[in-house]
C-alpha cells in the first residue's frame, strides 16, 4: 500500500494512492497514518479489504497539499558515511561501525514544502535518503530477519544539511542537522510487502534540473536489516520511529570548489525507486 496523508499543515487526513493511482480518502477508516496504525496489523487489514473493494471514497489532488507521511514521529535517526561511495567522495574512511546522529522530529516537513536557508549559512547541502519506518517494538535484536520483521515500510527523506555548522563550529553533528524544514519525508508510506528488497532501489537527486546524485542502495555499507538490528542494541525502536540510512555520492561537500551549495531560489527535485518522487523550492529563512 501506499499511504500518505494530504491537505493544510497541522490538519492532514490519512489517504491512500490505489493502484490506478488515485487519490483514495482514508479518514473514515482510521484517524491519521501513526505508529498505533502501523503497529495494528487489523486496521491495516481493514485498509487493504476496503482498497480492494473500491469502496473508498476518491480525492481531487488539485491544489491539494502532500504532507509528511507519517503524524508523531517519535525520532529519527540517522546514518552517516553510509554509502562506499559517498565515502569516497568525501575522502573519509569507510566506518567499522555504523555513524548515529539524531534529527529532531520537528524537523520533519511535507515532501513538496519550502526548505528554508538557516541565516548565515553558507554550506547549506542535499542529501537524498532511503527512510525506513519502524512498526514494531524493536530492541536487542539477534538476526537481519527479526530486523525486517520490524519494518513497516518506506519512504524518502531529504537529510539538508548545512556542513559548517556541522562540521565547523565544534561539538557534534546536530547544529548542522536540525535546522527548521531540514527533513522533508514523503510522499508516500510505502509497506514493506511493497519493497521486496531495500538493497535494490535507485536513489536519485536534482538542483535546478541537473542530476547531482545518482546511485542504488546496494552501495550502502550497512544495510537496512543490518542498520535496524544494530540500532535495537543501542536504543529501543518504536513504532512510528523513522531511519534515515545515509546518502550516495553526489553531495555538494564531494564537489571540488568552488563547492555549489544551496541558495535561496534553487529547486531541489529527489527520487527512489517505488516511493515516488520530491520537490522543494529553498527560501531565506
Amino acid at each position: 500500500m501506499k499511504l500518505l496523508r494530504v491537505g493544510p499543515v497541522g490538519a492532514e487526513r490519512p489517504a491512500l494512492l490505489d493502484e490506478s493511482g488515485t487519490l483514495r480518502d482514508l479518514s473514515e477508516l482510521v484517524p491519521d497514518i501513526d505508529g498505533s496504525l502501523l503497529a495494528d496489523e487489523t486496521a491495516l487489514t481493514r485498509i487493504r479489504e476496503a482498497a480492494t473493494s473500491g469502496a473508498l471514497p476518491a480525492l481531487d489532488p488539485a491544489g491539494l497539499r502532500t504532507g509528511a507521511p507519517l503524524a508523531r514521529i517519535g525520532k529519527v535517526v540517522c546514518i552517516g558515511l553510509n554509502y562506499h561511495d559517498h565515502a569516497r567522495e568525501t575522502g573519509a574512511a569507510i566506518p567499522a561501525e555504523p555513524i548515529v546522529f539524531m534529527k529532531a522530529p520537528d524537523t520533519v516537513v511535507g515532501p513538496d514544502d519550502t526548505v528554508l536557508v538557516p541565516r548565515g549559512s553558507v554550506k547549506t547541502d542535499w542529501e537524498v535518503e532511503l527512510a525506513v519506518v519502524i512498526g514494531r517494538t524493536a530492541r536487542y535484536l539477534d538476526t537481519d530477519e527479526q530486523a525486517l520483521a520490524a519494518v513497516a515500510g518506506y519512504t524518502i527523506a531529504h537529510d539538508v544539511s548545512e556542513r559548517e555548522f556541522q562540521i565547523e563550529r565544534g561539538g557534534q553533528w546536530d547544529k548542522g542537522k536540525n535546522c527548521e524544514t531540514f527533513n522533508p519525508l514523503g510522499p508516500w508510506l510505502v509497506t514493506a510487502d511493497e519493497v521486496p528488497d531495500p538493497q535494490a532501489l535507485g536513489v536519485r537527486l536534482w538542483v535546478n534540473g541537473e542530476l547531482k546524485q545518482d546511485g542504488t542502495t546496494a552501495e550502502q555499507i550497512f544495510p537496512v536489516a543490518e542498520v535496524v538490528r544494530y540500532l535495537s542494541h543501542f536504543m529501543t525502536l518504536h513504532p512510528g520511529d523513522i531511519i534515515n540510512t545515509g546518502t550516495p555520492a553526489g553531495v555538494a561537500m564531494g564537489h571540488p570548489d568552488p563547492k555549489p551549495y544551496l541558495r535561496a531560489g534553487d529547486v531541489v527535485e529527489l527520487e527512489i525507486d517505488g516511493l515516488g518522487r520530491q520537490r522543494q523550492e529553498l527560501k531565506d529563512a
